[in-house]
């Protein structure tokens, strides 16, 4: 029997006391990182926001195997939020666009009310072309019965195992009616566990064709944010669950087999997210080097070529070595332009020949080596 189909559904019900040393370490990491966080002034908790929003859009789409392209998720999250990441910011494509649209709405207005509209938007905003992949689907508004049952299914044509079949599309206007009511109710738990009820009811119910878990996630981060009382993000969730995917799916699909007493998908919830914030130090670490970098050579002065190719290098995501050749064609300059760029931090100590060798010459930031 699947949780829906309890004559007490969506009655929940959880053990407060098994949790509550668990949400207490939580709730102290969360109020540490803001705390660390202010001390770094607005342009660099700015810089972080971007850096951890990058990544829970590219990783709340790699959960649904979706795959995208870091530098047009950063360009079009920068634009928005009027941050200045050196080079050309065109748009990025409607997909791409569509997600950071959610992810944005749902963090940055984290204190209106949820609506059926709102979901509606985002949905549609998820799939601007009304497709998922080669298949067509009800776009911004609940499945219908032409999707048929919602089942989450694996393994192979003919022999698939159903992991969950969600409640019918008859059930849909009701079920969502409930949750966006609660979902606005304010809580008599804390706002972290009711985060991660709001995931697990909103997944639980399914009321999309596709979309489903990054809708969730989305939501999740909105609750997140919440409770923090700020819209800035300084830890992914999306990363963590990308990272812990199969742990995620099994304890999913065992509570949604289950009673309705979710403690342990509560449990497992306040887990990774306190792995999310102790994995946040990486991001800030990038972000602290960042900000020593530009203190120390704030007396000099460099081209806007040279100030957008010190910022991807220091943001830690370039692929193989830096040459003359990918200046070049990154930065849309000639190679001689190149090469005069490149030798001129060679001569600061800015950067330093990579004596690695091979048929082109490499360089590497100094303060990185």
């Amino acid at each position: 029997m699947y949780i829906h189909e309890r004559k007490d559904w969506p009655d929940f019900s959880l053990d407060q006391a098994q949790l509550s040393v668990l949400l207490a370490e939580v709730r102290h990491l969360q109020g540490r990182l803001l705390g660390r966080m202010e001390a770094l002034g607005f342009r660099l908790r700015e810089e972080a926001t971007l850096e951890t929003l990058t990544q829970d859009v590219i990783k709340t789409s790699e959960i649904e195997g979706e795959t995208l392209d870091f530098q047009q998720v950063r360009s079009s999250l920068a634009r928005r939020l009027g941050l200045d990441i050196g080079g050309a910011t065109a748009p990025a494509p409607r997909n791409v666009e569509g997600i950071v649209e959610v992810m944005l709405d749902a963090t940055r207005n984290y204190s209106k009310p949820l609506t059926k509209t709102r979901l509606y938007d985002w949905h549609a905003a998820l799939f601007p072309t009304g497709r998922s992949g080669m298949q067509h689907i009800t776009v911004g508004r609940w499945r219908t019965e032409a999707s048929g049952p919602m089942q989450v299914v694996s393994g192979p044509i003919g022999r698939e195992k159903v992991h969950y079949e969600a409640p019918g599309y008859n059930r849909l206007d009701k079920e969502m009616l409930a949750f966006i009511k609660w979902f606005n109710t304010k809580p008599e738990i804390d706002l972290v566990i009711h985060a991660a009820l709001a995931h697990f009811w909103f997944v639980t119910i399914h009321p999309f064709d596709d979309g489903n878990g990054r809708i969730a996630r989305a939501l999740t981060d909105m609750v997140l944010t919440r409770s923090e009382g700020s819209s800035q993000r300084f830890y992914s969730m999306s990363s963590q669950i990308q990272r812990e995917r199969n742990t995620y799916y099994d304890i999913l699909e065992k509570s949604q087999k289950s009673t309705l007493d979710i403690t342990p998908w509560i449990e497992w919830f306040l887990g990774c997210l306190k792995r999310a914030i102790e994995a946040s130090d990486n991001t800030l670490g990038s972000i602290l080097i960042k900000a020593r970098f530009w203190e120390a050579y704030v007396s000099h002065t460099f081209n806007q070529r040279q100030r957008a190719m010190l910022n991807r290098l220091l943001d830690g995501n370039f692929e193989g070595n830096l040459t003359s050749s990918k200046w070049a064609k990154m930065s849309k300059c000639s190679q001689d332009t190149a090469l005069r760029d490149i030798t001129d931090l060679v001569d600061r100590g800015i950067l330093v020949k990579d004596n690695a060798g091979g048929r082109s010459t490499g360089y590497l930031l100094n303060v990185l080596k």
